[in-house]
């Protein structure tokens, strides 16, 4: 009786058994998937770090490859340089862009004149200024003609830079002129009464806050800024009496910030006559062949700084997490 005893499992030796062999088999189970999930992690984290490369590398060709500009052309030509939307900083027509692009222009043994195509409502009377001094000084260093065709619209600031221009050409139908200078705003402080809102402004400077849209207009401060728009406007006036010198049959609604058309405008002496882009390069320029030298942002420089404002997105949301502070 006890020899059958002997050796015999019982059937809880048996039970622990199989538990042990379920829970091993169970373990090896998610530590091999925990290694197969920390591979598959690693290919993604090589191959977006692998396409991130690829994109800065796709990025900088690009933008090294817009730096190298219009190569010279040896053989006569007209050079075109357009200026259009509004005059910035920061806008495809700033002074920076095209100051650039005058400078390409002139340089080029084989432009034969710089024709400026100007479509463009206006802008800063600063950028509009730094170009107009700038075509001035090219014209005495290289002995080259520049000749402005307006498009749709030559108003404002755009108007100050074809000032420059040795003749200006327009469509009959084109908007002309704008020779002035304004400074808008909004003012709120009787919308503030009606809400029951009180505006609370602290400043250090009596005239800190002039013009500030949520406080009365001062008198005096009205004055002063009137003042510095009348000093620019003499500014612009000068700058087109320059230009155009005799040829300007000036009255008070001339500089008064009117706007002409194109035939009008010839009548006034603030442009020269008819005339398109290719009407100028062939009859005027004699040189039928248009070679453009605007600089424009091309998908590159975009890109470029898109992915500059992403990583610098990334970095002060980085820093915020970590307890930095950006101020």
């Amino acid at each position: 009786m006890n020899d059958d005893l002997v050796g015999t499992p019982s059937p809880g030796a048996t039970g622990h058994r199989s538990d042990v062999g379920w829970e091993r088999a169970t373990l090896e189970k998610l530590a091999f998937s925990a290694l197969a999930e920390q591979r598959a992690a690693r290919r993604w984290t090589v191959f977006w770090r692998l396409m991130w490369l690829l994109l800065a590398g796709a990025v900088l060709w690009m933008v090294f490859r817009s730096d190298a500009g219009v190569a010279s052309v040896s053989t006569p030509h007209t050079a075109l340089i357009e200026i259009r939307g509004e005059i910035a900083a920061g806008a495809e027509a700033s002074a920076d862009n095209v100051v650039t692009s005058l400078n390409a222009a002139f340089e080029d043994a084989g432009a034969q004149a710089v024709v400026l195509l100007i479509d463009s409502p206006g802008g800063s009377p600063v950028q509009a200024g730094i170009i107009n001094d700038e075509i001035t000084r090219l014209k005495a260093l290289h002995n080259k003609k520049v000749y402005a065709v307006v498009e749709e619209t030559c108003a404002s600031a755009a108007y100050y830079i074809a000032a420059a221009a040795d003749n200006i050409y327009v469509d009959k139908a084109s908007l002309v002129g704008s020779i002035g200078v304004l400074m808008d705003g909004f003012g709120f402080t009787g919308l503030m009464d009606k809400l029951g809102v009180e505006r609370r402004l602290m400043t250090a400077g009596a005239n800190k806050a002039m013009l500030d849209p949520f406080s009365p207009q001062d008198a005096e401060q009205t004055a002063y800024i009137q003042s510095m728009l009348g000093e620019i406007h003499s500014q612009f006036i000068t700058v087109v009496r320059a230009g155009r010198g005799e040829r300007l049959k000036e009255t008070p609604d001339t500089i008064s910030g009117l706007v002409w058309s194109g035939q009008k405008a010839i009548a006034l002496g603030l442009v020269d006559g008819l005339g398109s882009l290719d009407y100028v390069a062939r009859e005027v320029v004699k040189a039928e062949e248009v070679v453009d030298y605007t600089q424009r942002e091309n998908l590159g420089m975009r890109l470029a700084r898109q992915l500059g404002a992403s990583v610098g997105e990334g970095m002060y949301l980085a820093a915020r997490s970590s307890g930095l502070k950006f101020k």
